[in-house]
């Protein structure tokens, strides 16, 4: 959400930050809907003044049984400006309302130029890639093999892009969840949080996914929506407070099943678990006070990075241009991990700072040192996709023979089991 104070101050500057986004300028449109906002408002005002006044003179005129219908006239015309007045403010508020929500975050300065994910930096590389002395399968031909990875079952009971894992495949997932809620908690200072799966507009206009990204998400006959990832429950946990800077920083986690359309990857990732309506993550959240910000956003990317660092899972930290930014960051890191089976990178991880952008949908702010109120800063990232890392760890570890090495960080999760047959 955008302060139209700032945009008036500089529509220029507005207007520059959108360009980087590919997208055309907003600023003139914004502040003529305001100043016709203000404008309907002051007429109200005044309006409202000459009917009070008009009151007192026809009560005047009463007492002195003089009179009075003229007036009296006069009054239902300005009671009739009034009325049309009255409906005008509200939808003309609710215009400026609705086209600012649609208008992305403004990107942080050192955020690189480029329309798309070619023009992402690489800032970091992880790990040797294994030199597997035979041809790298693919999860999924991994998976079937050992008979541990269904598709067609579950097709059957729910239709394409679901998974049925079993047996050690599945307490492997489950394995990697704990693990990741383990670290973050008794390491990373997060506290485990167990929130709701469903949530309503209020809460998903908050952290950006309504109105621009229906299409993209699961929604109830009751009118709720199915999280799409836990941000939108954790961070929307702030939603209407006003905290104490004692509270700050504001560390959050939770392992969630997660759920969406993937309305615009029709022919994508058709095989295998990388691009699935339902899906297991865990998510990382922190409120902060704006100058801390930037360093609970390094802070961050680093836990997620530890994570798969302890799994020992090759990564590649990536710094998002302005065209691959996401609609509600002001700064985005993503952690790619190496799948050998595809021979690439894949996105595991993506941890961005929104800055106050959430915080003003959501009206969450703090009372800071000086007595003041501000806007918080909300962040988020993934730590990480559970099925992602399950994907990298059985294409990293796998054997000639078709088995799965278990990762030496899962082997107190999985009951002595160190090798999946």
């Amino acid at each position: 959400m955008h302060d139209i104070r700032i945009i008036r101050e500089d529509a220029a500057g507005f207007d520059a930050a959108l360009a980087r986004r590919g997208l055309p300028p907003a600023a003139h449109e914004l502040i003529r809907l305001d100043d016709e906002r203000r404008a309907a408002v002051a007429k109200l005002q005044g309006l409202q003044e000459s009917r009070n006044a008009l009151a007192k003179r026809i009560g005047e005129a009463k007492r002195a049984q003089a009179d009075s219908a003229a007036l009296e006239a006069q009054g239902a015309q300005l009671r009739a400006g009034m009325e049309h007045l009255q409906a005008q403010v509200p939808e003309l508020e609710r215009m400026l309302r609705e086209k600012s929500a649609g208008i992305p975050n403004a990107l942080d300065a050192d955020v690189p130029d480029g329309r798309d994910e070619t023009a992402n930096v690489l800032v970091k590389e992880f790990g040797v890639k294994p030199e597997l002395p035979f041809a790298a399968r693919e999860h999924f031909e991994l998976g079937e093999a050992l008979g541990l990875m269904d598709f067609p079952a579950a097709g059957k009971i729910a239709g394409s892009r679901f998974t049925v894992l079993r047996g050690a495949l599945a307490r492997l997932e489950r394995a990697l969840g704990q693990f990741m809620l383990d670290v973050h908690t008794a390491e990373h200072g997060y506290a485990e949080t167990n929130v709701p799966l469903l949530v309503n507009d209020a809460a998903m206009f908050g952290t950006g996914q309504l109105p621009k990204f229906a299409d993209d998400l699961f929604r109830t006959t009751d009118g709720r929506w199915l999280i799409p990832t836990a941000e939108v429950s954790l961070t929307n946990l702030v939603a209407g407070e006003i905290l104490k800077p004692a509270q700050l920083p504001l560390r959050l986690t939770g392992l969630t099943p997660c759920f969406r359309s993937e309305a615009g990857s029709a022919g994508r990732d058709v095989r295998g678990m990388l691009r699935q309506h339902q899906f297991a993550k865990v998510e990382m959240v922190s409120i902060t006070c704006p100058e801390d910000s930037a360093a609970e956003h390094e802070r961050m990317t680093r836990c997620a990075e530890v994570i798969l660092e302890r799994l020992g899972l090759p990564y590649r930290r990536m710094l998002l241009c302005a065209g691959d930014t996401g609609f509600s960051a002001a700064k985005t890191y993503d952690l790619e991990v190496w799948l050998p089976g595809q021979g690439m990178y894949r996105e595991i991880s993506s941890c961005s700072n929104t800055r106050a952008f959430q915080a003003r949908r959501m009206n969450a702010r703090f009372r800071n040192a000086a007595g003041k109120m501000e806007f918080l800063h909300t962040l988020n990232g993934s730590g990480v996709a559970v099925g992602r890392a399950l994907i990298a760890v059985m294409e990293n570890y796998q054997q000639e023979d078709g088995s799965v090495r278990v990762p030496d960080a899962l082997a107190p999760y999985m009951g002595g089991l160190i090798s999946i047959r």
